[in-house]
């Protein structure tokens, strides 16, 4: 018997078909694909990539569990706005990197950064173990070998900031890594558009140094300090695309 069903999509989702299908289908919809178009239905889904019914169901019904679709009556299967997406989920957070950068996401990770981080910072230099501190210290030391072109730059300040948030004592804030993770690769690439700026070694110096001395204020006014530097770029390109918009205005 014939395959009705393209042999090639469903190659494409991988071994775990299930899973391969989130990630295609999660993927299209973070990233705009689904934008003013109607979202298929579930017969749809399953011709279009190859695989069962059952595989299709699942799939859709993990994206629902995410936030991204919802099923009403006579409406069938629908996109979510993102106000509804479960923006802390490991998957969208991933599939947003691949979303076309945004000045308004970039300062929504940002403000939520300024809300944890220094937070962080200040309970790491309260109750930061001595293996605590030395994985701070040892995300540090990472940060200085990328300057030297020993080590990534952008993982190795993940690294840093990560170590503080496992390192506070709250169980509660290691659940923000992942966001963090994703809003430090969020930054990166803007800031690298204002002349390649990187991360400032001698700011997270003086987070570690503060936290290993014991001084929460210090250490949190300096984690604060280094997140209100991306947020002075955020207001200064803002300013600057307004001032092309007034511009296009008068002028075209």
């Amino acid at each position: 018997m014939i395959d009705p069903v393209p042999s090639q999509a469903r190659t494409a989702l991988g071994r775990n078909l299930t899973h391969g299908l989130l990630d295609v289908v999660g993927r299209a919809i973070v990233t705009g694909q689904y934008d003013g178009k109607r979202f298929p239905t579930e017969a749809e889904l399953t011709v279009q990539h190859g695989v069962s019914r059952s595989v299709t169901r699942e799939a859709v019904k993990m994206l629902t569990a995410k936030g991204l679709l919802s099923a009403r009556p006579r409406q069938g299967t629908i996109v979510q706005p993102t106000s509804a997406w479960n923006l802390f989920d490991t998957d969208v957070l991933r599939w947003l990197l691949e979303r076309k950068f945004t000045l308004p996401l970039l300062r929504s990770f940002s403000e939520l950064r300024l809300a944890v981080e220094p937070v962080a910072a200040q309970l790491a230099a309260r109750y930061a173990t001595s293996a605590g501190k030395a994985r701070i210290a040892a995300g540090f030391a990472r940060m200085e070998a990328a300057e030297r072109g020993d080590d990534d730059a952008l993982d190795a300040d993940i690294a840093f900031h990560i170590a503080i948030l496992r390192a506070c004592g709250n169980p509660f804030f290691a659940q923000f890594e992942e966001l963090v993770g994703t809003a430090l690769r969020t930054s990166i690439r803007f800031t690298n558009r204002f002349k390649g700026r990187s991360a400032s070694l001698p700011a997270h110096k003086a987070v570690l140094e503060a936290i290993e001395a014991g001084d929460d204020t210090l250490a949190g006014a300096m984690m604060r300090s280094i997140i209100e530097e991306v947020m002075v770029l955020i207001r200064q390109a803002e300013s600057e695309g307004a001032a092309a918009d007034r511009d296009g205005l008068l002028h075209g």
